[in-house]
């Protein structure tokens, strides 16, 4: 598949195929690119109901423009941990943020989470926020209580005392909880629409089966969250591993 940015002409055929309806990984195939390009760049760009090519080209343009302004004259950028590509790290850090977005998450709020979950400590400063993402104070303080508010990162204090906001691995585990109890109350309150609608009406047996089958799936979100809770706190194998 072609690297480089995306060209204004292959914008335009996203446009098109965004326009059609077409799936993003038919317009990926179609222009040779992955799929991740084809999705990270219709949500930064308004999304599929808004995105244009022509201003999407242009936001571009901005951003790269910003990036050269905002760096410092001889600021020395830190070497990758571990011989990692930086420019991989940052294409994959934009398509976790874009897939973060397409669940609900604000933009800002979905760059810090994605900027906590990919630092080889999983807790970073304020500071180190801002210097990562290029972004104001209030920016991240905005985003850090949201994301508080969602269970999805906690505070701490170092020796320093110094405030270090954690994205622990057991929210995802609290994430699926959250969203099983989610789908309990909307299979009780359908369940309460039968004895409102009449045992035996049609109504209420579309509404009993929507029950049925919510308990069914909240039943099974519980059962699969707790049996596979200790994978987020295990160690994956390594090839040396599995060959032993």
């Amino acid at each position: 598949m072609p690297g480089g940015r995306l060209t204004q002409q292959e914008r335009q055929q996203i446009a098109l195929g965004v326009a059609d309806g077409l799936a993003y990984a038919e317009i990926a195939r179609r222009l040779e690119r992955p799929t991740s390009t084809i999705t990270r760049e219709v949500m930064r760009n308004g999304g599929p109901t808004a995105y244009r090519a022509d201003l999407a080209h242009r936001a571009t343009e901005r951003r790269a423009h910003h990036r050269r302004q905002t760096t410092p004259r001889g600021a020395q950028t830190p070497e990758p941990a571990h011989g990692r590509d930086p420019e991989a790290v940052r294409e994959y850090e934009e398509t976790f943020t874009t897939v973060l977005m397409q669940t609900g998450a604000p933009k800002m709020m979905s760059r810090v989470l994605t900027c906590l979950y990919t630092s080889d400590t999983g807790s970073l400063t304020a500071a180190e926020l801002v210097q990562r993402l290029q972004v104001s104070p209030a920016s991240i303080s905005k985003a850090i209580s949201y994301l508080e508010n969602q269970g999805l990162v906690r505070r701490e204090r170092d020796d320093r005392r110094r405030e270090h906001y954690v994205a622990d691995n057991d929210v995802w585990y609290q994430s699926m909880i959250a969203s099983a109890r989610g789908t309990i109350q909307l299979a009780e309150t359908a369940r309460q629409g039968v004895g409102v609608l009449g045992p035996d009406t049609p109504a209420a047996i579309r509404l009993e089966n929507i029950a049925r089958f919510l308990d069914f799936v909240s039943e099974s979100i519980t059962r699969a969250a707790d049996q596979a809770r200790e994978v987020l706190h295990t160690k994956p194998e390594t090839p040396s591993d599995s060959a032993t």
